[in-house]
């Protein structure tokens, strides 16, 4: 069976909701990464090196960065030498499945952790910006109509409205919001949160965190003591370090993954407005180059289009088109 085929098997055993959200989040990647693809290799009569450069600064500038795109045409090289291939039209199904290849088996087992026997406690940590607000306030409308129990920790108290922001999304959601007034301290919000999550018999408590760069140093000692606190209320948590992405922002989400890297142990990437972007490419970059799994990816507007990252439904939504034509002609 073709990689293609495998592909689309896999998918049609999930739901079609789920597959609609992400061709309808991806189809600017799709529309202009990959059909710049699928015309270099149709438009060309033989692989040479012209075609690989070509094909280069297409994923660089999708942004599936540089270091990641180097290795995957140099992977392409060899397979092409190892299985004799003369026909550019072969390339597309050959460099899907390196891409596909590259999304680890860590990425694909990308579920979030959720402690069955206690109080989970998720930790969302990311610049300004990103959208970690709303990530919290859609993960918490997600989990409310799963039948959990929810509360939310207004922890980042440095930034003017971000505590008002998270009350409306707990007032919208239904769920309660802890909070102290503007410039408290973050860490003593977390405990209170932990504290409060645990009177009420909370099934999950999400952790909103500031976010301002321009003060790295104190940002980065404060997330480490919000960290601690953590670590010493709750010893199995924190269950999750989820880092905020923009998908928007290209290779600077790859430089912000690191800086938060080096502050606290990030266990999984939150995606943002996927659907905004042409350049998902992105998506490999992180994986590949970071080692870190996407978790989550918000893939529209609406409180459901916050969706778990698929690895299947991922390629699928950008190759679409080649997979059917390709199909069609086996």
């Amino acid at each position: 069976m073709s990689f293609f085929r495998k592909l689309k098997e896999s998918v049609s055993k999930k739901t079609d909701s789920v597959t609609q959200k992400f061709m309808t989040g991806l189809k600017k990647t799709s529309t202009q990464f990959v059909g710049a693809i699928s015309d270099l290799f149709a438009g060309r009569s033989k692989i040479d090196e012209d075609l690989y450069e070509e094909l280069e600064e297409i994923l660089i500038g999708a942004d599936v960065g540089v270091t990641t795109t180097m290795e995957l045409t140099e992977r392409l090289r060899s397979e092409v030498k190892e299985r004799k291939i003369k026909e550019p039209s072969e390339l597309q199904p050959l460099l899907m499945e390196l891409i596909s290849e590259m999304l680890s088996d860590k990425q694909r087992e990308s579920k979030l952790n959720l402690n069955e026997d206690g109080l989970t406690v998720i930790l969302f940590v990311g610049v300004n910006g990103v959208g970690k607000t709303t990530t919290i306030g859609k993960l918490a409308h997600r989990f409310k109509s799963e039948g959990k129990k929810v509360v939310l920790a207004a922890g980042d108290t440095f930034r003017a409205g971000a505590i008002e922001q998270l009350e409306t999304w707990g007032e919208r959601v239904g769920v309660d919001v802890i909070k102290h007034q503007a410039g408290a301290d973050p860490a003593a919000v977390i405990y209170d949160g932990i504290q409060a999550a645990r009177a009420r018999k909370a099934d999950i408590l999400l952790c909103d965190t500031a976010g301002r760069l321009q003060n790295k140093v104190n940002l980065m000692e404060e997330l480490k003591k919000v960290y601690r606190v953590v670590k010493r209320e709750v010893p199995d948590g924190p269950h999750e370090v989820l880092l905020v992405l923009d998908a928007t922002t290209g290779q600077n989400a790859l430089i912000q993954a690191k800086q938060f890297g080096e502050a606290v142990n990030v266990s999984g990437i939150v995606l943002t407005k996927l659907d905004g972007t042409a350049k998902g490419g992105i998506v490999i970059a992180i994986n590949h180059e970071l080692n870190l799994p996407v978790k989550l990816v918000g893939l529209g507007e609406k409180a459901d289009d916050l969706q778990d990252f698929d690895a299947d439904q991922f390629l699928h939504a950008l190759f679409k088109e080649a997979m059917e034509e390709e199909m069609q002609a086996e």
